[in-house]
């Protein structure tokens, strides 16, 4: 087996340095052109590319395989005239020394746009790109840079926003000032970072897919979830009001509490309207209600329960809120005074409302699901029974288990006859 270990110089740069004609072949030839190109230019990373080919032929010597190392260069004149020069001096090679496989070894993406012509005349194992260990850092942001710019996403992604930011900014600083148009500028872009940061075009997408299938296919969901906005917008309409009753009040902490405390009832009741349509639609659907839909309300509840109690114990540790006071009545056998709870009881009946709501809740969603597996292994079962006319008959072979069927189907006499051959 002979390969063939091809250094492909495709602007001939080691014929304008040396002034030799390529192909150069052979191990000895191909070390002393890299003396040549060294003395003519140190600098230069074909130096390198010699040497990797070299190294190469003499690992595959080493593996007892017939090698054939070249170097093998095109033309300076035009891109055209190089790649047939190349091609010409390949056919020569193979006509020549008949090698089977090829290693190609380049140093620059230039020289790389050859391979598809050795690929053409001879089976290539394999491509050794030689990278100048000082030059590393230089050589891959090119070729990050140019499979930057072949994506045509991120193109549109980055480019576009500095190309605008560019435009902009001038019309900016002459019109309003170089201070604010920077300010604008700035925020857009943090704008635009957050809105691909947290992927909030395929959100919107998704909910617009789901929109439309909802729609489509009738859910009550769709129903409830506008009834669900329309109460968080009142919810915060009405926390608002809340906040802006205290008046100056210093600080975050007691106002985002009123806001709390006002708000959360009536965005308890948009969570709690949104679950109830979805829990209907899983209800209305084929599919078995999951464990999930069935306990969800609860939650909302209990969570509503805390943050209510919570709220209201700073409120009135504040002195934001009366006392809740139990009004006396009666009923039946059944009586009370009048009494005031104090805010830590306010909140420690909040807190076990709360408790046993969630317990409620995931009894409630244990006892449906369980009923709902049973309905379903009952369903199921009746189709495990089989018929006793569907098994076959004591004695009748089922041909589908055996190994063939030709034997199963002999005749019954011919058996007989060889029992008592035997």
């Amino acid at each position: 087996m002979t390969t063939l270990v091809v250094c492909l110089d495709r602007t001939d740069d080691v014929g304008r340095k040396t002034g030799l004609r390529s192909p150069v072949v052979g191990w000895e030839a191909v070390r002393a052109l890299v003396t040549d190109v060294g003395l003519a230019d140190p600098e230069d990373s074909g130096v390198n590319t010699l040497l990797e080919s070299l190294r190469v032929a003499q690992n595959l010597r080493d593996e007892n395989e017939e090698v054939v190392v070249a170097v093998v260069s095109g033309d300076h004149e035009s891109m055209v005239s190089a790649d047939r020069a190349v091609a010409a001096q390949l056919d020569d090679l193979i006509a020549d020394y008949d090698p089977e496989s090829a290693v190609v070894v380049t140093d620059s993406a230039e020289d790389e746009r050859l391979i598809p012509i050795v690929e053409s005349r001879i089976r290539v194992d394999s491509v050794d790109r030689v990278v100048v260990r000082q030059a590393r850092d230089i050589e891959s942001t090119y070729y990050l840079l140019k499979q930057f710019l072949a994506d045509e996403e991120l193109r549109q992604t980055v480019l576009v926003p500095i190309g605008l930011t560019m435009l902009v900014f001038p019309l900016l600083a002459t019109t309003v000032g170089p201070a604010k148009g920077a300010a604008a500028i700035t925020t857009v872009i943090g704008l635009f970072l957050l809105y691909k940061g947290f992927n909030i075009d395929e959100l919107l997408t998704r909910f617009a897919h789901q929109t439309r299938e909802s729609l489509y296919s009738g859910q009550v969901s769709v129903v409830t979830y506008v009834v669900a906005a329309g109460l968080t917008f009142v919810g915060l309409f009405v926390g608002v009001l809340g906040v802006s009753d205290l008046g100056d009040t210093p600080g975050v902490v007691l106002p985002a509490t009123r806001f709390a405390f006002d708000s959360i009832p009536w965005l308890a009741m948009a969570a709690l309207t949104a679950s109830a349509g979805r829990l209907l639609d899983e209800v209305i659907g084929d599919d078995p209600v999951r464990r999930s839909f069935l306990n969800l309300p609860f939650i909302v509840v209990a969570v509503g329960l805390v943050i209510r109690g919570f709220s209201a114990y700073f409120l009135e540790q504040q002195g934001e809120i009366e006392p809740f006071v139990v009004s006396a009545y009666e009923f039946g056998i059944f009586s009370n005074e009048r009494f005031v709870m104090i805010a830590g009881e306010r909140l420690a009946l909040f807190v076990v409302s709360a408790i046993v709501v969630s317990l409620a809740g995931a009894r409630v969603a244990s006892s449906l699901s369980d009923a709902t597996d049973d309905r379903a292994d009952a369903d199921g079962g009746a189709d495990t029974t089989s018929s006793p006319a569907a098994e076959p008959f004591a004695g009748q072979v089922d041909p589908e288990r055996t190994d063939g069927g030709a034997e199963t189907t002999a005749d019954p006499d011919s058996s007989r006859d060889r029992e008592r051959d035997r």
